[in-house]
């Protein structure tokens, strides 16, 4: 079958009572900038929409068999939330790396899970193994019409509140949410331009796009795990062909200073994946100026374990933190002087480490090392700059 309007609307009220229809908040950063807070979402993620929509759909045999899914945690929790409700019983794969937080998660809505291998494709091949033996269903993450379907329900909400939408960004992983929010809005306004952003080093879908053909990374790295995916599916490819208009990619670091930026600014916490379209706006990748452009926050569920690298990464890309090592001559004041530089100039010392000095090195010379608490990235110029009139080297680190 094909996606269809008729069946994102039956999705929609399948969902009432089930799902969150979530805010759609302005941006207090970025004019004109709208937030569909699907990390606010019931389970933490836009993932649930699709997944039980999919499922209810199964017939009364396939319901009692139960189902079998593989995910890396918020398509996990989406299915054994939906089966909970429903009746069913779930046995679902997550790779052995999946954040302790959404494996708990799942387990806690009573799913039956077990944690193959390192990475999802392990997971994903030992989920299909075991339906093919025991003869339930197998509910995709993203390469499923009627799971489509259902993530489509975001756009539907998107448009009741801003009909007049000029643009929409989308995280990808696998593509079933851009394929969804893709094809429901260009259903209501083939001007709508649909935007896809992924991670540098899972940029599958756009190297599809760009070749015309499905495409498979050899490996990927990313924080954003939700969106960590080495291949999209046919179908998924196939819509995203005909309705995403443009597809880009941001870097790791551009993605950390997303979350942060989010929580300070916005006050919402939201994994990688989550904050990966709003950092494609904050890092002016996607024209939103003088439009109405709406970003998805696609998930909230991001490992506590890493949330203080992702705001340190977050607060060095930003130029909230700086860490630099200076030559200085072992004599009294001169320490006091670069102590006192920093603290006029209005920035915060967090540490400082003493070494002594590497090779052709003068031998009363040692190098120290400076983490400091700054505004901007010009303000940490503005202190390097300063030090150096003193005739202090500065090395970078």
């Amino acid at each position: 079958m094909d996606v269809k309007m008729e069946n994102v609307h039956i999705a929609a009220e399948k969902l009432r009572g089930v799902a969150r229809k979530t805010a759609l908040i302005e941006s207090s950063h970025f004019k004109g900038v709208y937030l569909k807070t699907e990390n606010l979402q019931v389970t933490g993620s836009f993932k649930l929409r699709g997944a039980y929509y999919k499922i209810s759909t199964l017939s009364e045999e396939e319901k009692k068999k139960g189902v079998v899914a593989c995910s890396a945690g918020n398509h996990a929790q989406g299915v054994a939330l939906a089966c909970n409700r429903l009746g069913i019983q779930a046995t679902i794969f997550m790779p052995e790396t999946a954040p302790i937080s959404k494996v708990e998660a799942t387990k806690s809505y009573g799913a039956d899970v077990r944690l193959v291998g390192n990475v999802y494709d392990d997971a994903y091949a030992a989920a299909i193994e075991f339906n093919e033996s025991e003869g339930k269903t197998f509910i995709h993450p993203f390469n499923d019409e009627i799971l489509i379907a259902g993530q489509g329900t975001v756009a539907l909400e998107i448009f009741e509140e801003i009909e007049d939408i000029d643009a929409i960004v989308v995280p990808i992983g696998g593509g079933g949410l851009i394929s969804g929010i893709a094809f429901v809005a260009k259903s209501l306004n083939p001007n709508c331009k649909i935007y896809g952003v992924e991670a540098e080093s899972a940029n599958a879908m756009k190297l599809s796009k760009e070749n015309h053909k499905l495409m498979c990374v050899e490996s990927v790295c990313t924080f954003a795990d939700g969106i960590a995916v080495k291949k999209p599916g046919d179908i998924t490819f196939k819509l995203v062909e005909e309705y995403v208009d443009e597809i880009i990619t941001v870097s790791e670091d551009e993605i950390a200073a997303g979350v942060l930026e989010l929580m300070e600014k916005q006050k919402l916490v939201c994994e990688g994946s989550g904050a990966i379209g709003y950092a494609a706006i904050m890092h002016n990748k996607i024209p939103y100026e003088n439009k109405k452009v709406a970003v998805v926050l696609s998930g909230g569920n991001i490992d506590v374990n890493i949330l203080s690298k992702v705001v340190n990464r977050g607060l060095l890309m930003g130029g909230r933190n700086a860490k630099f090592k200076l030559v200085l001559t072992d004599k009294p004041g001169n320490l006091a002087k670069v102590v006192n530089i920093i603290g006029k100039l209005g920035a915060n010392i967090i540490a400082i480490e003493h070494n002594e000095g590497e090779e052709n090195m003068e031998i009363n010379c040692k190098i120290v090392k400076f983490v400091i608490e700054t505004r901007s990235a010009e303000h940490i110029k503005e202190i390097k700059d300063r030090i150096k009139q003193e005739g202090i080297k500065i090395i970078s680190m």
